[in-house]
Parts: C-alpha cells; structure tokens; sequence
C-alpha cells in the first residue's frame, strides 16, 4: 500500500512539473510576440521617419517649387525663421515652435507641392510621418572657396528632424539630419 501511495505522489509531482513547464513555454511565446510586434512598430516609424527626411530634400531640389514665387521649399522657409542654437535649443518632434514643418501622407509626394497639410503616411498600420527644418549657421564652405566663387558663396548649415509615430504607441521614433547647402553669402 505505501508504494502505491508514493506512486502517486511521484505522478503528481511529474505532473505539476510538466504544467510549470507548459505556463512558462506559453508566457515565453507571449512575450517574445510582444517584442517583435514592437520592434515592427518601433521600425514603421523609423521608416515613416525617413520618408519625412527625404520629403524635405525632394522639396528643396523641386524645380517648379523653386521656381514659383508664391511658394517656398522648407530649406528656405528655416533660413528665414529663427536661427536655431544645437547648444542651447533643443528640436522636440512635439514642440510646435518656430520650426519648418512638412508632412508625408499617403498621397506622397508632388511635384510643385508644398506638403503641410497633416494626414496619415500609412493607413495599414495607421502612422504619421513629419519633419522640423531648422537653419543653424552660414559658414564659409571647406575647401571650395576658390573653386565656387570666393566669399561670394558660403555653406548654409540645416538641421533636420525626422519624426514617426504609430498609432496607439506612446513614443515617437525621430531620426536627425545636419545638411548644408550652397547660398549666396549673407551681407
């Protein structure tokens, strides 16, 4: 009789064991989906991030937007807003200040266009895509001034702040950008 009942008492020790291996496997499973459906949403908004990177270049390289003067590319726009101090300024993608802002929804983008209107970049997994434009300085550009034209021509220095989100996550993916660009010297 008492090794029937110590059966028994093994049986269910094996079988507790095998339960606390099944609840942990499945809490694993769990967490790992967790994690990778946050990194795919976290790598959306790097790329709708991107997007809003590469819309301000397409702007600014827009013929018929440069051309247009009824309109102006964002470059332009920061160059005559605020000067922007890295040292002391911060560029929050939440900060509605005096940055230069362009959107990239879904329609993308359009020759001769001015992208400020807000909309969705991606309606399947419903993310915003959005840019701040910041002129930072003038400066005389390295190692070109005898070929463009001597202190005619200076460096334009940008900074560029590529934002997106995903809906329904608290937090923002923002990629920075510094660019400069060929201008006519300042007086």
């Amino acid at each position: 009789m008492k090794q029937q009942g110590l059966v028994m008492v093994f049986a269910l020790l094996v079988l507790l064991s095998i339960t606390v291996l099944g609840v942990s496997a499945v809490t694993s499973s769990l967490s790992q989906s967790k994690m990778a459906v946050s990194m795919q949403q976290s790598g959306l908004a790097f790329d709708a991030a991107e997007a809003a990177i590469a819309g301000v270049f397409f702007e600014s390289e827009d013929e018929t937007l440069l051309t247009d003067p009824n309109k102006t590319d964002p470059l332009s726009e920061a160059r005559q807003g605020n000067v922007f101090d890295p040292e002391a300024d911060s560029m929050s993608c939440f900060d509605d200040g005096e940055w230069t802002d362009r959107y990239m929804t879904e329609g993308g983008l359009a020759v001769g266009d001015r992208h400020v209107v807000d909309g969705t970049y991606q309606s399947e997994a419903s993310s915003k895509s959005w840019s701040r434009t910041a002129f930072i300085r003038e400066q005389a550009c390295r190692g070109s001034s005898n070929v463009i034209g001597g202190s005619n021509v200076n460096c334009h220095v940008f900074i560029i702040r590529g934002c997106g989100k995903v809906a329904g996550k608290s937090s923002v993916v923002a990629n920075s950008l510094a660019a400069s660009v060929f201008g006519p010297a300042s007086q």
